[in-house]
């Protein structure tokens, strides 16, 4: 009996084979144009006011060490019609002064709702069960675009009793979710003619140029040009409608972003040591110990031995002071081609994070480090 394999079978079986061993590494990953871009002008807006929060149960500001509580609610009484003698002094315990924020969205319209945090700014022990009182909102050139009031939510909770307290999360702060009306529109000149443009979040021509690609494969040659490294040019239809069905097309569109540079991020307050997976480590032998300085302190008593011999009690104090430095042990690290070679290498060492953000800047300096050490 003959066996033979013509050559589509054998194409069929190398093609086999190289799906397979494709499958080992994984597919580049194709990214929204929406979660990389944001389009000029269309934007957030931050407001902020100063209120008052009325309504605690005597949790509120010491009116003493804040003045400027006292001098508020005497304004805002004033205001609603009611005049105090002169020479009135309040002792107020349900009132704190706080600082309220918000974010105005793009678009947002006369009437609309958004959320407002409330923060105090005196020394109110908590806002739990508190009112804001309409409070304006005002953004960065002065004018009032939203009026916040409400009850302030508050998580968390706290007691205390005699000397003994118990707080749980914070207090100081909370959040009216809805509580500002949105009194004044920001323009956008989302529907005038020219050209959008497109902001990448992140500066990066190879990105940019991909984007380019995408969109005028999608929508016609001559419909996109890169500016630079993060701003791109789009060519969009006049009418409002149709600038909007089309930023709405072009936002859905897959792009494919560039890969990241590697990079190392350490916290040095913290400890913390973050990497990605382009961070690669050559190989490199470290040596590193701990110095260990202890200083002790004693405390010897000299008296008198026989009872009523008229001597002096002496109190002599001996300090002695010793240093270890344990030998350096050189470990060899091999070089790590991915993310989990280069920490299998780094777990080797048994650094504590501290002495590993040391180790790092080292072999960066040693040149070891194939990465961007960024320091926070």
């Amino acid at each position: 009996m003959r066996y033979g394999f013509g050559w589509r079978t054998v194409v069929r079986v190398i093609a086999a084979g190289v799906a397979g061993w494709l499958a080992f590494f994984p597919a580049a990953h194709a990214a929204r144009l929406k979660e990389l871009a944001t389009i000029a002008g269309v934007r957030e807006n931050q407001l902020v006011g100063y209120g008052l929060v009325i309504g605690l149960d005597g949790s509120g500001d010491q009116t003493t060490q804040t003045p400027f509580t006292v001098q508020s609610t005497l304004n805002m009484l004033r205001n609603l019609g009611v005049t105090l003698p002169p020479g009135t002094r309040l002792q107020l315990k349900n009132v704190a002064a706080v600082m309220v924020t918000a974010e105005l969205p793009p678009f947002a319209k006369p009437g609309q709702r958004i959320d407002v945090t409330v923060s105090s700014i005196g020394n109110a022990k908590s806002l739990r069960g508190g009112t804001l009182v309409m409070t304006p909102l005002k953004g960065a050139d002065g004018q009032i675009y939203a009026i916040a009031q409400g009850n302030v939510l508050v998580g968390g909770a706290g007691a205390q009793a005699g000397g003994a307290a118990q707080t749980i999360n914070h207090l100081a702060a909370g959040r009216i979710p809805g509580g500002a009306t949105v009194e004044r529109e920001v323009p956008v000149a989302l529907a005038t003619n020219g050209p959008l443009r497109l902001e990448l979040k992140t500066t990066d021509f190879t990105t940019a140029a991909r984007v380019v690609t995408a969109i005028n494969q999608k929508f016609g040659a001559g419909t996109a040009a890169a500016q630079d490294g993060r701003t791109i040019l789009v060519n969009a239809p006049h009418d409002a409608s149709a600038r909007v069905a089309f930023l709405g097309q072009l936002q859905e569109l897959p792009v494919t972003p560039a890969t990241e540079p590697a990079k190392v991020i350490v916290n040095a307050r913290t400890g913390s040591v973050v990497m990605n997976q382009e961070v690669r480590l050559k190989p490199v032998a470290v040596a590193h110990g701990n110095l260990k300085v202890t200083i002790q302190e004693d405390l010897k008593v000299s008296q008198p031995t026989a009872p009523l011999a008229g001597g002096e009690t002496v109190v002599a104090r001996q300090q002695s002071v010793n240093i270890e430095q344990p030998p350096g042990v050189l470990h060899h690290i091999k070089g790590g081609a991915n993310l989990a070679e280069v920490i299998q290498a780094l777990n080797a060492l048994g650094a504590t994070p501290m002495d590993l953000i040391s180790i790092l800047q080292a072999m960066k300096a040693a040149g070891a480090l194939e990465a961007e050490l960024e320091v926070i």
